[in-house]
């Protein structure tokens, strides 16, 4: 059975290709369609695709995911406002202002962005491997944005990009507080709502919908590069935290720099190949960090879908289907195993952390007094 970083990866991975195949195929429609009328139907073809899967989902009598609450509202908020409205419109505007590779490799600003929120704010933990993954990634970018003139890329557009990547690192952070409930639920708010909202600004600026011909195309890559591959997304940053996910994640500008060549008639040169070196080492080594220690687990109560894991043992009355979604407790739990920040794993790292390589194997978990 694969291990949750395993499968997190994966998960991160699958979302990358989605949404990495959204810059050049939306620059395409950029000339045809305003970057605000874009945006808003990228978003409410993820919006209205989910309640489709959502419809179909509610015929499962068994609960297998947690539900949104009241106490709720004001995180899914941040993740409309910054996620769903800031990030795409900035990512559109400065697209429209810098050639589909130079813009597609620029998105990797979002990793280490959404890393050092991560850390500074949310209480996340990076070693120095992923510290010096991150500074790969950004001089990367920096290489990239050093020669805006050969990379077609005015300041302004670079400035744009810029700032979608910091409101996806918020909306990043803000996400991985939502990841014990319902995905679909989550990501169904956030493209209707994000939708909705770039609608209305649309028309309030004077940049009408487009015709059919042209909707068409783009609801559809809303409801997979946005709608999939925001869910997928979630799920990811369930099992992986958000900094570690944003390095799963950042792959995405390098299949869009990818298809630019075909779809935009693009060619790369010296610079972007010398960033692109510098952003996959990055990843690559950030993707082979493993992190493990003695760590004590406290009292907690909470819900969300899980198995009977390690983690989850608990007492059921009658028969149940794994997963489920139900209220338990956890018990106060001191072990010693391969982890990463995940919200069962928020703990400090002050004194006698080791590194998994340090670690070796597993030790017998032993629950505190």
């Amino acid at each position: 059975m694969a291990t949750p970083h395993r499968r997190g990866g994966a998960y991160g991975l699958a979302a990358a290709a989605l949404f990495g195949a959204s810059a050049p195929l939306s620059k395409l429609l950029l000339p045809h369609v305003e970057p605000l009328a874009l945006a808003a139907l990228l978003y409410l073809g993820a919006g209205v695709g989910l309640t489709l899967i959502r419809l179909l989902a509610t015929r499962d009598p068994t609960p297998r995911e947690a539900a949104l609450r009241r106490t709720d509202v004001a995180l899914l908020a941040g993740v409309v406002l910054f996620g769903g409205l800031a990030g795409p419109v900035l990512m559109l505007f400065g697209l429209a202002r810098v050639s589909g590779l130079a813009g597609s490799l620029l998105l990797n600003l979002e990793a280490p962005l959404t890393m050092a929120l991560a850390v500074l704010l949310f209480r996340e933990h990076l070693g120095r491997r992923a510290t010096a993954a991150a500074a790969l990634i950004v001089a990367g970018a920096v290489l990239l944005g050093a020669r805006p003139g050969e990379l077609r890329a005015s300041t302004e557009g670079v400035a744009a990009i810029a700032g979608a990547c910091l409101s996806w690192a918020i909306d990043n952070n803000l996400s991985q507080r939502l990841t014990l409930r319902d995905p679909l639920a989550v990501v169904q708010i956030k493209t209707l709502g994000a939708g909705a909202c770039a609608a209305a600004l649309a028309l309030f600026t004077g940049q009408p919908l487009p015709e059919l011909s042209l909707a068409a195309p783009a609801l559809l890559l809303g409801s997979l590069s946005y709608g999939v591959s925001l869910v997928l997304d979630m799920k990811a940053l369930r099992l992986l935290g958000a900094a570690r996910e944003a390095a799963f994640f950042a792959t995405a500008p390098f299949l869009g720099a990818v298809l630019s060549v075909p779809l935009l008639g693009e060619r790369p040169g010296a610079t972007h190949l010398a960033a692109a070196g510098l952003m996959v080492a990055g990843v690559a080594l950030l993707r082979g960090e493993r992190h493990a220690h003695g760590h004590t687990h406290t009292a907690l109560e909470h819900e969300h879908v899980h198995t009977h894991d390690e983690h989850h043992q608990h007492a059921h009355e009658g028969a149940f289907d794994e997963p489920h979604a139900h209220p338990h407790r956890h018990e106060p739990l001191s072990h010693d195993h391969p982890h990463v920040p995940d919200l069962h794993h928020r703990h400090d790292h002050n004194g006698g952390q080791r590194s998994a390589a340090a670690v070796g194997r597993p030790r017998r978990c032993s629950r505190s007094a």
